[in-house]
Formats: C-alpha cells, structure tokens, sequence
C-alpha cells in the first residue's frame, strides 16, 4: 500500500485550506513529494521520494538547493516564473519520473515556494512516448551539433599557403592581430583569400570555441538588411513569424561576424551598424527591447574604402572603426614565388581520375602559370586548374594542357613580339588581354553558351555579361 505523504497546511484562511486539500490528494497520488522555498532550497521531502532517490537521510537534504539533490530538477524554474510545470519527465540517473510542479503563492499573489509531485516511477508503459521522444532528441542533437559545425571556422592560418616574405609578414601579423579584440579589416583583390584569411583569425583567437558567422553584403537585398543583422521582433509586420528570429550579430555572440564585402553597405544602415560597434547594444526589427552582444568584427574589401569615404560613399567613423587591425592580401601577380606551392595544393585537392597518378605540373606547365597576370588570384589558379585536370589526358599538366583551358597562346605571342619590337605593355592590357583569350576558351569550349561559360570561368552571368561589353564581345 503507498505510504500516504504527510502535508501540513500552509495558511488559515478557506483558500489556503482547499490548496491544502488539493496537495493533500496530489500526495495521495504520487510517488513522492517536495517543497522548496523562494531560493529553490528543499524544506520537505517525503519518505517515498527519499526511497526513489536512494536517500538515506531525508534530514540531510533539508535546506540545500535543490539541484545538489536532484541535478535535473526545474523547481527552481517554477519558483522563478510563478508558472506550473504540469507534466515531465525527470531523468534521474539511469531512471525516468513523470512529474508535475505548481508554484506556492500567498495571499498578495507572491511566490513563496513549490511543490513537486512524482507521479509515477515506472514509465515502461510510456516506452513508446519515450522512445519517440528519445528520437527526437537524437536529431536534434545532430542538427544542433550540424549548424555548430555550418558556424564554425573552417580553415587555420596553416590553409594560408603561401612562402613569400610578403605572406610570411602577412601571417605573423595576422597571428599577433587574432588575439587583440579590435576590429580588423582585410583588404586585397577578389580572391586572394580574404575569407579564409577571416576563419584563420578567429581559430586563433580566445573565440575559436564561440560561433564563426559570415554575412556577404553584396548578396543580402538593401531592403532585408536590417532583419537580417538586427533579427526581428515576434509580429513586427505583416507577414512576420509569431516568434522571434535572431539576426546575425545575436547569432554571433561570442564569437566573430566576418562581413565580406564590406564596401556595399548601404548608407541607411551604416548608423545602426555603428552604434553596435561602439556600444555593443541593438534592437531588433519591431522592438523596443535592447538586446546586449560580444562580437568581434572581421570585414573585408576589395574596394577603396579610403576613396568610399573621401567621395561621401561610405562613413568615415564606421570606417576607423572597422580599421582598428587593418591586413592587406598582396594579389597573386605580386608574389609568384607562391604560385608553385599554391598549385601544387590545389592540385592534391582535385580527386584523382581512374588509373592516374597524383596530378602534378611540368616545367613547361608551370612557366604558363608563372608568365599569366592572375586578375582574379588564387581563386582563378584553382580554376585553371580545375579545368586542366579535367581535359587532361594524364597526370601530366604540360604548357598544351594549360594553354588549353586559359587561351594564352596567342597572347603570349603577340606581348613577345610586342616586346621584342619594344612596344612596352602595359599591365592593364595584359590583364585585359588574358581575361578575353579566357573567355574566348570558356565560349568556344561551351559552345557558345554563355551561361555554361559563366560556370567555366567560375563567375557570374552578369560579371561575364560585363566583361564581354567591356571587350567589345570577344566571342
């Protein structure tokens, strides 16, 4: 027969007396039954309950938090809210309670304290419940640990490949700048590494562990900017979700928000971003309620930032404060010695086609590499390279193999013999001769799509749209 728990009634007026009544039957019910004060601290716990949880002493337990007795207790919750917790689960070591939690209130509708009620202690019958819950709870886990991962920085100052002073410089500075807190921007060309660059820093960093958010401003619409740094408040407009959704800054707290391409952002926001980087403080789309984060901003250009603000484009107080730790990619035409080690890791990435070797670069292939101006830096070389292995009959990538993928021939006859005529040539026309032989490739090699051209080329239709207007349509 269930040992009846002992209740003593809390006050004396008819109120006081039916809860009492109604703790009385709750008792009755369950399995085993506690109250604790307004500070969480058990002041009685019935001998069922002591039985349950393999307590010897019920005196012991008395006036001690209650989580150092029961670690997954949510009393504490209860006496917080003043809301009752009417149906859980409690994991208790390797056993599983249903139990139900209502606050104590007096007279003048204060909190006093809570009681807990065990319900039942043999849930084998709620084995199909719990092992739907239990599911659940595995896919959560594993989505949870995804986005921490989708969060996360994936590359070190080690996938930085490079030997030349000018990124050996480049690398130490970076390590002394990922353990201050400033703000730090990274200049340089289009794909010379920016972002990569970003990662590194906060691996390095005391944030590595926090979360790692990447936001391109250039992709974001004007009109969805402030939703989607700031978050929006539950009903903020028609149409808006009943619940909040966080922005990127509150996403990021703890840890670091990479900004590419920080030179597109709209004049409108440029004050609100402001005042997050000075004050560390922002309000979400709809709501009154300031919302406090610690986040270390990494922004990255390819523009002039300097001439941005001269020409009134871009603020000049947002822009010493991004520059608080300024880094400068040199572009890959500036260093060529890393040309050979950078190629020689992209090519180990490539996976390898059937009955090949590792892919590796001739001499030949290699002087056709190092004579090209490189307008779009490593992340060109690794498209070049991309497209050779794919065409290449074997492991070998020769001057044939790369000509054939960027269209040099022609225009490396043409600089020789402008050279050796001594017409100097300019670099711009260089450059401006090398993207049209590789469109030209790109064109003739999709048939004339240019859309499968585009994805050749690794840009854009509307950047290939540009730089064919631009060439008077090489095609």
């Amino acid at each position: 027969m269930r040992e009846q728990a002992r209740v003593v009634p809390l006050n004396r007026d008819d109120a006081s007396a039916r809860l009492g009544e109604a703790l009385r039957l709750f008792g009755e019910i369950s399995e085993g039954t506690l109250s604790v004060d307004r500070e969480a601290r058990i002041t009685w716990i019935s001998e069922p309950y002591c039985r349950l949880l393999g307590i010897e002493d019920a005196d012991a337990a008395i006036g001690r938090p209650v989580e150092e007795i029961i670690p997954e207790s949510r009393m504490r919750q209860v006496v917080e809210t003043g809301r009752p917790i009417l149906l859980d689960l409690l994991n208790f070591g390797e056993q599983h309670f249903v139990v139900c939690r209502v606050p104590l209130k007096n007279a003048a509708g204060e909190v006093e304290g809570a009681m807990g009620f065990v319900f039942y202690d043999r849930v084998d019958y709620l084995k199909p419940i719990l092992d739907r819950f239990q599911s659940l709870q595995v896919k959560l886990d594993q989505a949870n640990a995804e986005l921490a991962r989708a969060r996360g920085a994936r590359y070190s100052l080690s996938s930085f490949i490079g030997v030349s002073p000018a990124i050996v410089e480049l690398k130490s500075t970076a390590r002394r700048f990922a353990l201050r807190e400033g703000a730090v921007l990274v200049q340089g060309e289009t794909g010379v590494g920016k972002e990569l660059l970003a990662h590194a820093l906060h691996l390095a960093s005391a944030r590595a562990s926090g979360p790692f958010v990447a936001v391109n401003m250039a992709a974001v619409p004007e009109t969805l900017l402030e939703s989607e740094f700031f978050g929006v408040a539950p009903g903020a407009f028609t149409g808006a979700e009943r619940r909040a959704r966080p922005g990127k800054f509150e996403l990021a707290d703890g840890g670091t928000l990479f900004l590419d391409e920080i030179g597109d952002m709209p004049a409108a926001i440029q004050a609100k971003f402001l005042r997050v980087l000075q004050e560390g403080e922002f309000e979400a789309l709809g709501s009154n309620t300031v919302k406090h984060v610690n986040v270390r901003i990494v922004a990255a250009t390819s523009q002039n930032l300097e001439a941005k603000v001269e020409a009134g484009a871009f603020r000049a107080d947002l822009y010493y404060r991004l520059a608080v730790l300024p880094l400068f990619v040199p572009a890959l035409r500036e260093r060529p010695e890393d040309i050979p080690v950078i190629a020689e890791r992209i090519l180990d990435d490539i996976p390898k086609e059937p009955g090949f070797g590792g892919w590796y670069l001739t001499d030949s292939g290699l002087d056709v590499l190092l004579a090209h101006p490189w307008p779009g830096n490593v992340r060109e070389l690794r498209n070049v390279l991309e497209r050779a292995t794919a065409l290449a009959e074997c492991e070998a990538l020769d001057a044939a193999a790369i000509r054939r993928v960027m269209g040099t021939s022609g225009e490396a006859d043409a600089a020789s013999g402008a050279e050796a005529a001594g017409e100097p040539l300019r670099l711009a026309d260089a450059v401006a001769q090398a993207e049209a032989a590789a469109i030209r490739a790109a064109l003739a090699r999709a048939g004339g799509d240019k859309s499968r051209a585009a994805r050749l080329l690794g840009v854009s239709r509307s950047q290939l749209y540009a730089k064919l207007k631009a060439f008077g349509d090489p095609a």
